[in-house]
């Protein structure tokens, strides 16, 4: 490894760096983001060949030959080893780091900082600290209804950002039936705006406002409708896991309207409107990084933790899809992928065989008379073993995509006169998207 910037080396412990130590919660400052955008957008424009592309798309390894080292560590690994490597971002660094560093030694360029493949948002203090008492309220009263992660979530945001209280009403967005808003109004008094397109949830917020007399009113709009801009200056917006369009529209809503706070976390970056195809920030458009729908959705990439049984229908789904895939590609004369609907759980306890006559079915596909299933299985479990180790080396880009869709959003704050923190409101066990960026003026 070359020798640490110490600059980078400070800025990244302010801004999280690989620490999984509980910290203090520190402003973030405008230069630092820069420098860590710049940073970011050198490593991955550097490795985009390792990340920038759709596996499934993919007959073959489209990096193999920059990066033949890293090829065989990944061709070697068992197939039960690759979903662990998946769910431990620092195994799968350390799994991989000797193999990419020399592909990078052999062709000349310089060695990436590991630091960036390994960093963490800092822990609030109260991070793990759930609800376990409210002033004058019970707590089962907030809680009933509302699943046991799902709850976890929403208290902790909440018992974080009501430790620095506004003196003005909240503004709830993308409201739901409107529990975050209702708790952090019986954790404050103050009122609370909640704003949601589904009409059967307002209507059941409301009566939950009243039951518990917290004075929350719904405001039933689409976000995303001219009318639906009901920020104000004086008032604290609070968004939890509002999905990528909808945390931005937000966000310009906000800093247009001069709003006094905002608190939010966001959630599915790649879920945009037509509109949103550039950064928010100065700074991000400033570093040049693009990145496209599938790159935004590589932060939500991981394995799952489940059974052996889901895990194993999960694998024998991907290896039917794929296996179709190569035999739609011969049967239509087209190499492109064919993306098919949602299998229910009784398809896969079928047949590949049955598989394959439902699914060309439904692409208007005619079979050939002498169809052999398990030459098209066999393809699509050698893709399968494929697609399997290329993910694992675009996941190493994983954090890195996160941190600068994080610091774009904080960046646009900081550049509008916010005083911006970032940090985790929870663990990442209770919830992967756990990033709260708390912005005031």
């Amino acid at each position: 490894m070359p020798e640490s910037n110490p600059s980078l080396v400070s800025q990244t412990a302010h801004l999280s760096g690989t620490s999984n130590a509980e910290s203090s919660v520190h402003g973030l400052t405008l230069p630092e983001v820069r420098e860590t955008l710049n940073a970011l957008a050198e490593v991955l424009g550097s490795g985009r060949a390792l990340w920038d592309f759709r596996p499934f798309d993919r007959l073959d390894n489209p990096w193999l030959a920059g990066y033949p080292s890293l090829w065989r560590l990944l061709d070697g690994l068992p197939d039960n080893s690759i979903d662990a490597l998946d769910l431990d971002q620092a195994l799968l660094c350390d799994t991989l780091w000797p193999a990419l560093c020399a592909d990078l030694a052999s062709n000349g360029r310089a060695l990436w900082d590991k630091s960036l493949f390994l960093w963490q948002l800092p822990r609030h203090a109260l991070a793990n600290d759930a609800l376990d008492a409210l002033p004058n309220h019970d707590i089962s009263r907030f809680s009933a209804g509302i699943k046991g992660r799902k709850w976890q979530q929403i208290s902790r945001f909440a018992n974080i950002v009501s430790l620095r209280p506004s003196p003005y009403p909240y503004l709830e967005w993308c409201a739901g039936k409107g529990h975050l808003g209702r708790l952090m109004g019986a954790l404050t008094s103050r009122p609370v705006l909640s704003l949601e397109w589904q009409q059967a949830l307002c209507i059941e917020g409301e009566k939950e406002a009243q039951k518990q007399r917290i004075n929350q009113r719904f405001l039933c709009k689409d976000a995303f409708a001219d009318d639906a801009n009901v920020l104000e200056k004086d008032m604290h917006a609070l968004a939890l896991h509002a999905c990528g369009g909808l945390h931005l529209t937000l966000l310009r809503h906000g800093v247009k309207a001069g709003t006094r706070a905002i608190s939010i976390s966001p959630c599915c970056y790649h879920l945009l409107n037509e509109s949103d195809t550039d950064w928010l920030s100065g700074s991000a458009k400033e570093t040049g990084l693009k990145l496209d729908r599938h790159a935004l959705a590589l932060p939500l990439n991981h394995a799952l933790v489940a059974s052996d049984k889901d895990n194993a229908l999960r694998h024998r789904e991907i290896s039917w899809r794929l296996g179709f895939d190569a035999l739609q590609r011969t049967l239509r004369g087209a190499d492109d992928y064919l993306p098919l609907p949602t299998l229910r759980q009784s398809q896969l306890a079928g047949s590949f065989d049955d598989f394959c006559r439902w699914a060309a079915e439904y692409r208007e596909l005619k079979l050939p008379d002498d169809f052999d299933a398990a030459h098209w299985l066999s393809l699509g479990l050698g893709r399968q073993r494929l697609t399997r180790r290329l993910d694992l080396a675009a996941h190493l880009f994983r954090p890195m995509i996160e941190r600068f869709l994080l610091l774009d959003r904080a960046a646009f704050l900081l550049e509008a006169g916010y005083s911006v923190s970032l940090y985790a409101f929870c663990d990442s066990n209770v919830t992967p998207r756990n990033a709260l960026i708390d912005a005031r003026r």
